[in-house]
């Protein structure tokens, strides 16, 4: 009865998901230890992948495919954040919950909603016994991840590279993939997790579309809520006040990669619609307007 029920995974994966994000939010919340956050939510997709996949056991050659890139994402990533925590010191946005167990609880929870959401793709795919033969969806799905994967990955890099260095201390980063837009690593993880989804595409049949929610999740989530606006607003308050990163700001795409020299000279209702120019990126950012002064030229 129970298999009936949760035939498609999706109240085991939940479980899971719960107790292991409860299980570093009880770290975080008695030894104020938040180092190991961001590794448990990448972790979290791998754990669950791996679990569907060995459950269901039919090994269907998408389904290991699909579980073999998320396992990647998520080793290339969590390892990268751990590292990167590690060396940098104390996560700053834990500096307001550290002290407030309410908020504390909110992000575990919030964190736990992701990985499942995000994962649903995978977790339904691993779960069916359909095997279609491969389209052409699936290859472009690959590609997909294959650019996303490859975009974020070097994003990292670069970036980390870039703080590294003492010469660039108290500066944006605007070196490699970062010229072309001003957050490249958010660019690669939407479009490599849209590359997952539409790889699924040929086994869902029915409601089992919905899984659609999980990219769609992730791609609101850094366009609205805990990814763009978070960092927009830091740079703002930051870099607000001097007029480079004014100029950067306003020849630099927010999400899709683009020449400089492109986006600058497109109209702002054509950026704001498909290119995702929005206001609240530029809430904190001062009033006054840096054309007062002559912009440099590419």
């Amino acid at each position: 009865m129970a298999k009936v029920l949760d035939s498609h995974f999706l109240a085991i994966t939940a479980i899971v998901t719960l107790c292991y994000q409860l299980t570093f939010f009880v770290i975080t919340a008695l030894f104020k230890f938040d180092k190991v956050t961001d590794f448990a939510g990448s972790t979290n997709f791998i754990i669950l992948a791996v679990l569907t996949l060995v459950i269901r056991g039919s090994w269907h050659f998408r389904q290991v495919v699909l579980t073999v890139l998320v396992v990647l994402w998520g080793l290339r990533l969590g390892l990268f954040l751990l590292m990167r925590i590690l060396q940098w010191g104390e996560d700053r946005r834990f500096d307001e919950m550290r002290q407030n167990l309410g908020k504390l609880v909110v992000f575990w929870v919030f964190q736990a909603v992701w990985v499942w959401t995000v994962s649903l793709p995978v977790t339904v795919v691993n779960a069916s016994f359909r095997e279609p033969s491969l389209h052409v969806v699936d290859i472009i799905g690959w590609i997909m991840w294959s650019i996303g994967f490859s975009v974020e990955a070097t994003a990292d890099q670069q970036k980390l590279a870039f703080k590294n260095s003492p010469e660039n201390r108290g500066k944006w980063c605007n070196v490699g993939l970062w010229k072309y837009t001003r957050h490249p690593n958010y660019f690669g993880e939407i479009f490599l997790w849209w590359g997952i989804f539409l790889s699924s595409t040929p086994v869902l049949k029915g409601a089992e579309w919905l899984v659609i929610f999980g990219p769609i999740f992730l791609t609101l989530l850094l366009l609205l809520v805990s990814g763009i606006p978070l960092l927009e607003d830091s740079a703002d308050k930051k870099y607000g006040n001097t007029d480079d990163y004014r100029h950067y700001k306003k020849v630099t795409s927010p999400l899709i990669p683009l020449p400089p020299a492109v986006y600058r000279r497109l109209p702002l209702l054509v950026k704001q619609i498909f290119l995702f120019e929005l206001p609240l990126y530029s809430r904190n950012l001062p009033k006054e307007s840096f054309l007062m002064k002559p912009m440099k030229k590419e």
